[in-house]
Order: structure tokens, then sequence, then C-alpha cells
């Protein structure tokens, strides 16, 4: 048995967690930035704001993928590296889907009956929107070094881009060409091959629901009607967006170096959620990173939401650009700043070979 602050009873010891491995999947062709640019549309102010610079491609759900579909083809590589039988035997199943395929419950049980997974947790984390990779590594590092529970999965499908902002209407507006669709995956194991060095994570009631969606005519998303769902950007939302962002990420990432006794001069490799080039800039600069330290795939697949932290760390793990020994961390902030959190992983994974 082990006890409650994470050590085997009797002896003292600390369980360590690690984030053993990593793997991503982005559905169909790449879309080029003309798909939305080349219709007029209205907000003609927000279209020019740095907050909705276009990034030059992302990626789609096809129409009838789901996010379950999307985890499923994200989770093959981790079979082929580690096993079916490994994968299959996880004690612990944490999914997050930026936009549920059902309002009425979440895709975790479809995720278990698809890969023949029977894990004792499994839990639809709703809440942490673009760090919701971070807290649900925090979430299973917890259950791993209080539990009995030795592996986890844990899975972030972001599949909004093709579904919301493609309607004919959204489709003109200056959000709608930021996001792109994905789905990225890490497995975590009580080992010490790629530990798990902290993490830092903070609820900030007070900008719950700030971030909006709207329907112009007033009805409830569930209600039939004709207007079509969009984010509630105004000029003045935008403002305060950018000014909590800019502030919570490199606060959070700076009390997490603090406590682990680094300056963030330290840090080889630095991951975040992706909402523009702007927030990528002023994180990279508040932290001193020089841009080849703070990785991104923006330019590739837009706004990932949720699934960009996962996303970008497998590529970077697959093309070189995090390698052995490397201090890996990750970070990001939710929706209208209502969570943010950092994470530092000493990276042993490697590389795997390039696209």
């Amino acid at each position: 048995m082990r006890a409650p602050g994470g050590g085997d009873e009797g002896d003292g010891a600390v369980t360590a967690v690690s984030l053993t491995d990593v793997a991503g999947y982005l559905p169909g062709e790449p879309v080029p930035a003309e798909f939305y640019t080349k219709f007029p549309g209205a907000e003609e102010k927000l279209r020019d704001h740095p907050m909705f610079k276009v990034p030059p491609l992302r990626h789609h759900v096809a129409a009838d993928e789901t996010n379950t579909d999307m985890i499923e083809r994200a989770v093959r590589p981790l079979i082929e590296r580690h096993g079916r039988d490994e994968i299959r035997r996880v004690d612990v199943l944490l999914v997050h889907s930026q936009l549920p395929d059902s309002p009425f419950f979440g895709v975790g049980t479809e995720v278990a009956r698809r890969l023949g997974l029977k894990p004792e947790w499994l839990i639809d984390v709703a809440n942490a929107g673009c760090a919701s990779f971070v807290h649900m590594l925090k979430l299973a590092r917890q259950i791993l070094t209080t539990t009995d529970a030795r592996t986890a999965l844990i899975c972030n499908a972001q599949s909004a881009a093709g579904q919301v902002f493609t309607q004919s209407e959204v489709r003109r507006l200056a959000q709608a060409a930021i996001p792109g669709d994905g789905c990225g995956v890490g497995y975590v194991t009580t080992s010490a091959d790629s530990p798990v060095l902290d993490v830092e994570t903070r609820h900030i009631g007070e900008y719950a629901g700030d971030m909006t969606t709207l329907l112009d005519d007033g009805r409830k998303y569930w209600e039939p009607g004709e207007s079509q769902l969009r984010i509630g950007f105004t000029e003045a939302s935008v403002a305060k967006v950018l000014a909590r962002g800019n502030r919570l990420v490199p606060e959070v990432v700076m009390d997490l170096c603090d406590r682990l006794g680094v300056a963030t001069s330290e840090i080889d490799a630095f991951i975040t959620n992706q909402p523009n080039r702007t927030f990528l800039r002023n994180w990279r600069e508040a932290l001193r990173l020089a841009p080849e330290r703070h990785l991104h795939t923006f330019d590739r697949c837009g706004n990932l939401f949720g699934a960009a932290i996962p996303i970008t760390l497998d590529h970077a793990v697959r093309t070189g650009q995090v390698g052995d020994g490397d201090l890996v961390v990750l970070g990001g902030f939710a929706h209208a700043g209502d969570f943010a959190g950092a994470a530092a992983i000493r990276w042993h994974g490697g590389a795997r070979g390039a696209d």
C-alpha cells in the first residue's frame, strides 16, 4: 500500500510519475487560409486585431469523424511502441473533448470500449480548456501517487474548427480562421524514465463565464432556430483576454521554476497552448527565452485549443527538437483566464524519427 503522500508505507519513498510517451493525430489534408479569407466578412476591427492574425494552415475533422475516432487514431503509435496489452491495462483514463460529441455524456466510456480498456478510474474532464493537458497530467499524477494505479492515458480531442467555425455565417468572422482540429494523447506511468518534476495549477473563479457563446436570435443552443453558434468576442473582451493571458502563463511558469530552483533560462523546450502569435511572442519574451526554445505548431495547425500541447510535444520529439535530458515545461491558460497551469518534465523519450 502507498501512503497518502505518494510514498510506500514504511520506507518513505516517493513514487515517481513520468510522462512516458506522447502521440498525436491531425485529421484530413491541411486547409489553407483562403478557405476563410476569400469571403468578405463583418467584424473588420477585430479582423485586424493581433488576436486574429490568420495562420497559413489548419486541419478540420471530417463530417463523420468523432472525438473518439481521433483519440483511437492518436493512440495507435502508443500501441505500436508499447504493445496493445500494455495500453489496454491502463488504470486511469482521462479525456477532454473540445466540442463534445453529445450534450448528455462524454466520450470516455466509448474510448474505453473502442480501445479495449477497463480502467478503474475514468473521468471526462470538462474544465481547463486549452490548458487541460496540464490539468489532466496533474490529476493523473495525483491518482498514481495516492492509489494502486500504475498507468494512465490522458487524451485531448479538439473538433470545433471543422464543425463550428466552418458554418456559413461564422466562416466570415475574424475568429473562424484561427482554430484547427486534432488530438494529442499522453501515456503516464509510475516510473522515473521521464519524470514529472512538478505541476502548478490555478483555478480562477473570478474570470469564470467571461468567455461566452452567442446566437443572434437569443435562443439557447439546444433550441431550434436559424442562427449559428459562435464565440462572443468584442473589442473589450479581446483586450481582457490578452491582458490576462499575457500575465497568467508567465506567472505560473515562473512560480513553478522557483519551486524547482531553476531559472526560466534553463528551460530547454517550452510548449504552450497557441491561441495566436502575439501570445507566443509575449510569453517567451516575458520568460526571456529564445524563439527556438518556445516550440509551437501554430503555422501548421492553428489554435488547437487543448490538443496543442500534446500535439506539439509529439511533433517536437519526432523531429528531434526535444531530446534526452531536456527540461520541458508545458504551460497555458483556458478560456478568458479561468484556469492556468504549467508542468515541468525531465524528458528521456529521445527522438523517434522525423515526419
